[in-house]
Protein backbone atom coordinates (compact mmCIF):
# COMPACT_ATOMS: atom_id res chain seq x y z
CA UNK A 1 0.00 0.00 0.00
CA UNK A 2 3.10 2.43 1.50
CA UNK A 3 4.46 1.53 -2.30
CA UNK A 4 1.43 2.04 -4.14
CA UNK A 5 1.31 5.29 -2.72
CA UNK A 6 4.37 6.42 -2.85
CA UNK A 7 4.06 5.89 -6.71
CA UNK A 8 0.93 7.89 -6.90
CA UNK A 9 2.98 11.01 -5.36
CA UNK A 10 6.50 10.93 -7.75
CA UNK A 11 3.61 10.63 -10.55
CA UNK A 12 1.74 13.53 -9.24
CA UNK A 13 5.12 15.89 -8.63
CA UNK A 14 6.39 15.05 -12.05
CA UNK A 15 2.88 16.33 -13.87
CA UNK A 16 3.45 19.27 -11.45
CA UNK A 17 6.79 19.61 -12.84
CA UNK A 18 5.56 19.33 -16.42
CA UNK A 19 2.61 22.19 -15.87
CA UNK A 20 2.72 24.94 -18.77
CA UNK A 21 2.28 28.07 -17.26
CA UNK A 22 0.94 31.46 -17.81
CA UNK A 23 2.88 33.99 -15.99
CA UNK A 24 1.34 37.33 -15.40
CA UNK A 25 2.57 39.98 -13.61
CA UNK A 26 0.83 42.96 -12.42
CA UNK A 27 3.73 45.93 -12.50
CA UNK A 28 1.76 48.60 -10.37
CA UNK A 29 1.97 46.20 -7.71
CA UNK A 30 5.93 44.62 -8.08
CA UNK A 31 9.04 45.66 -8.07
CA UNK A 32 11.63 45.08 -11.01
CA UNK A 33 14.34 43.95 -8.36
CA UNK A 34 13.84 40.82 -8.02
CA UNK A 35 12.83 39.71 -11.44
CA UNK A 36 15.15 37.27 -11.67
CA UNK A 37 14.39 35.36 -8.35
CA UNK A 38 10.41 35.22 -9.58
CA UNK A 39 10.92 34.00 -12.93
CA UNK A 40 13.61 31.33 -11.63
CA UNK A 41 10.92 30.45 -9.02
CA UNK A 42 8.13 29.79 -11.70
CA UNK A 43 10.15 27.03 -13.39
CA UNK A 44 10.13 25.16 -10.11
CA UNK A 45 6.52 24.62 -10.58
CA UNK A 46 6.41 24.15 -14.65
CA UNK A 47 7.19 25.84 -17.60
CA UNK A 48 6.37 29.36 -18.76
CA UNK A 49 4.83 29.33 -22.02
CA UNK A 50 3.08 33.05 -21.64
CA UNK A 51 5.06 35.46 -20.13
CA UNK A 52 3.37 38.83 -19.43
CA UNK A 53 3.35 42.16 -17.79
CA UNK A 54 1.00 44.57 -17.53
CA UNK A 55 0.83 48.45 -16.59
CA UNK A 56 1.21 51.53 -18.27
CA UNK A 57 4.44 51.76 -19.71
CA UNK A 58 4.07 55.61 -20.34
CA UNK A 59 4.43 56.23 -16.57
CA UNK A 60 8.04 57.06 -15.27
CA UNK A 61 7.87 54.73 -12.33
CA UNK A 62 7.78 51.64 -14.35
CA UNK A 63 10.85 52.70 -15.76
CA UNK A 64 12.80 50.18 -14.45
CA UNK A 65 11.06 47.39 -15.90
CA UNK A 66 11.84 48.14 -19.45
CA UNK A 67 15.69 46.72 -18.67
CA UNK A 68 14.63 43.38 -17.80
CA UNK A 69 12.03 42.64 -19.79
CA UNK A 70 14.37 41.50 -23.03
CA UNK A 71 16.10 39.92 -21.02
CA UNK A 72 13.73 37.68 -19.10
CA UNK A 73 11.75 37.55 -22.65
CA UNK A 74 8.78 39.05 -21.05
CA UNK A 75 5.93 40.89 -23.39
CA UNK A 76 5.01 44.32 -22.08
CA UNK A 77 0.78 45.05 -22.11
CA UNK A 78 0.27 48.69 -22.67
CA UNK A 79 -2.78 49.50 -20.73
CA UNK A 80 -3.80 53.42 -20.28
CA UNK A 81 -5.22 54.78 -17.25
CA UNK A 82 -8.46 55.91 -18.15
CA UNK A 83 -9.44 57.23 -15.14
CA UNK A 84 -7.30 59.01 -12.43
CA UNK A 85 -6.93 57.61 -9.37
CA UNK A 86 -8.34 54.21 -10.86
CA UNK A 87 -6.52 50.63 -12.07
CA UNK A 88 -7.49 49.62 -15.30
CA UNK A 89 -4.47 47.34 -15.32
CA UNK A 90 -6.55 44.93 -13.29
CA UNK A 91 -8.90 44.85 -15.64
CA UNK A 92 -6.66 43.93 -18.86
CA UNK A 93 -4.93 41.61 -16.67
CA UNK A 94 -8.10 39.25 -15.49
CA UNK A 95 -9.17 39.67 -18.95
CA UNK A 96 -5.59 38.17 -20.78
CA UNK A 97 -6.36 35.71 -18.31
CA UNK A 98 -9.53 34.33 -19.03
CA UNK A 99 -8.67 34.22 -22.53
CA UNK A 100 -5.73 32.06 -21.73
CA UNK A 101 -7.44 29.87 -19.90
CA UNK A 102 -10.42 29.50 -22.49
CA UNK A 103 -7.20 28.95 -25.32
CA UNK A 104 -6.43 25.45 -23.37
CA UNK A 105 -2.97 26.01 -23.94
CA UNK A 106 -1.75 26.18 -20.39
CA UNK A 107 -2.32 24.08 -17.53
CA UNK A 108 -1.54 26.70 -14.72
CA UNK A 109 -1.05 29.98 -13.43
CA UNK A 110 1.53 32.40 -12.25
CA UNK A 111 0.28 35.50 -10.47
CA UNK A 112 2.41 38.09 -9.13
CA UNK A 113 1.14 40.75 -7.78
CA UNK A 114 0.01 42.04 -3.73
CA UNK A 115 -3.05 42.82 -5.11
CA UNK A 116 -6.48 41.32 -3.37
CA UNK A 117 -8.30 42.20 -6.63
CA UNK A 118 -7.13 38.96 -8.17
CA UNK A 119 -9.00 36.74 -5.15
CA UNK A 120 -12.00 35.86 -7.90
CA UNK A 121 -9.62 35.18 -10.68
CA UNK A 122 -7.44 32.89 -8.53
CA UNK A 123 -11.21 31.39 -7.58
CA UNK A 124 -12.30 31.21 -11.25
CA UNK A 125 -8.98 29.15 -12.65
CA UNK A 126 -8.74 26.78 -10.11
CA UNK A 127 -12.71 26.52 -10.31
CA UNK A 128 -11.81 25.25 -13.89
CA UNK A 129 -8.92 22.58 -13.19
CA UNK A 130 -6.21 25.31 -13.12
CA UNK A 131 -3.60 24.82 -11.08
CA UNK A 132 -2.94 28.81 -9.33
CA UNK A 133 0.42 29.82 -7.85
CA UNK A 134 0.71 33.17 -6.39
CA UNK A 135 3.80 35.53 -5.86
CA UNK A 136 3.38 38.86 -3.96
CA UNK A 137 4.85 40.72 -0.76
CA UNK A 138 4.57 40.19 3.01
CA UNK A 139 2.07 42.53 3.02
CA UNK A 140 -0.72 40.46 0.51
CA UNK A 141 -4.24 40.05 1.71
CA UNK A 142 -5.01 36.97 3.06
CA UNK A 143 -8.11 36.26 0.81
CA UNK A 144 -5.65 36.04 -2.17
CA UNK A 145 -3.12 34.07 -0.79
CA UNK A 146 -6.18 31.07 0.03
CA UNK A 147 -7.42 31.57 -3.20
CA UNK A 148 -4.32 29.85 -4.52
CA UNK A 149 -2.88 26.62 -4.32
CA UNK A 150 0.91 27.74 -3.25
CA UNK A 151 1.83 31.16 -2.33
CA UNK A 152 5.21 32.66 -2.51
CA UNK A 153 6.55 35.79 -0.90
CA UNK A 154 9.00 37.65 -2.51
CA UNK A 155 10.75 38.74 0.02
CA UNK A 156 11.92 34.69 0.88
CA UNK A 157 12.16 34.85 -3.06
CA UNK A 158 14.62 37.26 -2.72
CA UNK A 159 17.20 36.11 0.37
CA UNK A 160 18.43 34.13 -2.51
CA UNK A 161 19.71 36.50 -4.61
CA UNK A 162 21.47 39.39 -1.98
CA UNK A 163 24.68 40.47 -3.19
CA UNK A 164 27.70 39.64 -1.54
CA UNK A 165 28.62 42.47 1.59
CA UNK A 166 31.34 44.51 0.04
CA UNK A 167 35.32 44.35 1.69
CA UNK A 168 36.44 46.98 3.40
CA UNK A 169 38.75 48.71 1.44
CA UNK A 170 41.20 50.05 3.74
CA UNK A 171 42.03 46.54 5.33
CA UNK A 172 41.76 44.67 1.99
CA UNK A 173 44.98 47.07 0.68
CA UNK A 174 46.74 46.08 3.78
CA UNK A 175 46.50 42.10 3.95
CA UNK A 176 48.64 39.78 1.70
CA UNK A 177 46.92 37.89 -1.15
CA UNK A 178 47.02 34.39 1.31
CA UNK A 179 44.67 35.83 3.98
CA UNK A 180 42.71 37.91 1.60
CA UNK A 181 40.68 35.06 0.57
CA UNK A 182 39.65 33.56 3.58
CA UNK A 183 38.47 36.75 5.14
CA UNK A 184 36.13 36.83 2.04
CA UNK A 185 34.95 32.97 2.40
CA UNK A 186 34.59 33.92 6.47
CA UNK A 187 31.98 37.06 5.45
CA UNK A 188 29.69 34.83 3.29
CA UNK A 189 29.88 31.93 6.08
CA UNK A 190 29.23 34.79 8.60
CA UNK A 191 25.94 36.57 6.59
CA UNK A 192 24.46 32.92 6.25
CA UNK A 193 24.92 32.10 10.48
CA UNK A 194 24.30 35.66 11.46
CA UNK A 195 20.45 35.73 9.92
CA UNK A 196 18.33 34.25 12.45
CA UNK A 197 15.45 31.94 11.79
CA UNK A 198 12.17 32.78 12.59
CA UNK A 199 10.46 30.33 14.66
CA UNK A 200 7.96 27.91 13.88
CA UNK A 201 4.54 29.43 15.39
CA UNK A 202 2.47 27.34 17.32
CA UNK A 203 -0.17 26.93 15.28
CA UNK A 204 1.65 26.01 12.47
CA UNK A 205 3.48 23.30 14.29
CA UNK A 206 -0.50 22.30 15.05
CA UNK A 207 -0.98 22.26 11.31
CA UNK A 208 1.97 19.96 10.80
CA UNK A 209 1.43 17.76 13.06
CA UNK A 210 -2.48 17.47 11.93
CA UNK A 211 -1.22 16.80 8.76
CA UNK A 212 1.31 13.74 9.32
CA UNK A 213 -1.69 12.28 10.85
CA UNK A 214 -4.12 12.72 7.87
CA UNK A 215 -2.04 10.97 5.61
CA UNK A 216 -0.50 8.50 8.37
CA UNK A 217 -0.81 4.85 7.97
CA UNK A 218 -2.08 2.58 10.61
CA UNK A 219 1.01 2.92 12.34
CA UNK A 220 1.44 6.49 12.18
CA UNK A 221 3.75 6.90 9.59
CA UNK A 222 3.17 9.32 6.71
CA UNK A 223 5.17 9.60 3.46
CA UNK A 224 6.85 13.20 3.71
CA UNK A 225 6.08 14.27 -0.06
CA UNK A 226 2.11 13.67 0.99
CA UNK A 227 2.32 15.78 4.29
CA UNK A 228 3.84 18.87 1.96
CA UNK A 229 0.97 18.46 -0.43
CA UNK A 230 -1.36 18.42 2.88
CA UNK A 231 0.22 21.10 4.07
CA UNK A 232 -0.33 23.23 1.48
CA UNK A 233 -3.63 22.36 1.24
CA UNK A 234 -4.70 23.97 4.35
CA UNK A 235 -2.39 27.05 4.00
CA UNK A 236 -1.36 27.55 0.66
CA UNK A 237 1.71 30.63 1.50
CA UNK A 238 3.24 27.55 3.90
CA UNK A 239 6.96 27.32 2.60
CA UNK A 240 9.95 26.02 4.69
CA UNK A 241 12.07 28.78 3.33
CA UNK A 242 10.19 31.39 5.64
CA UNK A 243 11.38 30.05 8.55
CA UNK A 244 15.14 29.70 7.11
CA UNK A 245 15.29 26.11 5.84
CA UNK A 246 15.68 25.18 2.27
CA UNK A 247 13.52 21.90 2.39
CA UNK A 248 10.72 21.01 4.62
CA UNK A 249 12.88 17.70 6.23
CA UNK A 250 15.28 19.77 7.77
CA UNK A 251 12.52 21.92 9.29
CA UNK A 252 10.69 18.78 10.68
CA UNK A 253 13.85 17.97 12.11
CA UNK A 254 14.40 21.01 13.69
CA UNK A 255 11.34 20.18 15.61
CA UNK A 256 12.50 18.04 17.30
CA UNK A 257 8.90 16.11 17.87
CA UNK A 258 9.08 13.58 14.62
CA UNK A 259 10.79 10.69 14.11
CA UNK A 260 12.29 9.83 10.81
CA UNK A 261 12.48 6.70 8.12
CA UNK A 262 13.91 6.07 5.16
CA UNK A 263 12.86 3.74 2.99
CA UNK A 264 14.69 2.38 -0.37
CA UNK A 265 12.04 1.86 -3.25
CA UNK A 266 12.34 -1.83 -4.44
CA UNK A 267 14.67 -2.13 -7.70
CA UNK A 268 16.24 1.14 -7.54
CA UNK A 269 18.19 3.49 -5.69
CA UNK A 270 15.68 5.57 -4.73
CA UNK A 271 14.86 6.22 -1.25
CA UNK A 272 11.85 8.01 0.45
CA UNK A 273 11.52 9.78 3.97
CA UNK A 274 8.98 8.65 6.32
CA UNK A 275 8.01 11.17 9.06
CA UNK A 276 5.97 9.75 12.50
CA UNK A 277 4.77 12.21 15.43
CA UNK A 278 6.70 11.00 18.53
CA UNK A 279 3.61 11.99 20.66
CA UNK A 280 1.32 9.82 18.27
Amino acid sequence: MNQLRSESSRNTLKSLNDLRLAVLIDADNISYAHIKGMMEEATRYGTPTFKRIYGDWTKPNLGGWKGVLLENAITPIQQYGYTKGKNATDSAMIIDAMDILYSGKVDGFCIISSDSDFTRLAVRLREAGMRVIGMGEKKTPDPFIVACDKFIYIEVISQNYEPEPEEDSAPAAKSSSKTSKPSSTKSRQTKGRGRQKPSVEKDMVKLIQLSVSDVADEDGWAFLGEVGTMILKKKPSFDPRNYGFSKLTPLLKDLKIFEFDERQVNGSNVRHIYVRDKNA
